[in-house]
């Protein structure tokens, strides 16, 4: 018997799931209240990126997005210790944190959880950098707020089977 996704697509891509997903992570691992925002905090310079891909009955990615900032903050709130500086610890704790919502996100729906793996996580730092989709299926694209600190979660599905 074939597994398809198409008749779930509008729970798929409720955005909803992704609210609580976000909620369910920052919450349990980080002892963070989160909410989403209609804008981010403010721009900085230098930002860190972690993108888990989907493989499977749905193709896309999970991508996390913060300002280095943020991502001090959140690797702090992760390990109990301080930092200064994005080091390969920051850049391991925001790769995690993106594996976790993208498992969260997917556990939403038993046939997505099912039938979709994880890629590891790939993290980018740096400055006046893009990342570009073309064409998605659907995607979800969220700002949320903790503290001062903003960080953006997108789900894009570039294919759904």
């Amino acid at each position: 018997m074939a597994v398809s996704l198409r008749e779930s697509v509008e729970l798929i891509s409720d955005p909803r799931n992704l609210d609580t997903s976000v909620e369910e992570v920052f919450q349990l691992m980080l002892g963070l209240r989160c909410r989403r925002e209609d804008e981010p905090a403010g721009r900085e310079q230098e930002s860190v990126t972690a993108v888990v891909g989907f493989g499977g009955l749905l193709s896309g990615a999970c991508v996390f997005s913060c300002g280095s900032q943020a991502a001090l903050q959140i690797a702090a709130h992760m390990t109990g210790m301080e930092f200064t500086a994005i080091d390969n610890t920051v850049k391991d704790g925001i790769g995690e944190i993106c594996n976790m919502l993208a498992g969260a996100w997917k556990g939403k729906v038993p046939e997505l959880a099912a039938h979709c793996g994880l890629s590891v996580p790939a993290v980018i730092t740096g400055r006046d950098y893009n990342l570009h989709v073309q064409a998605p299926e659907f995607q979800l694209h969220h700002i949320y707020r903790f503290d001062n600190w903003s960080f953006a979660v997108t789900i894009v599905c570039d294919g759904l089977q």
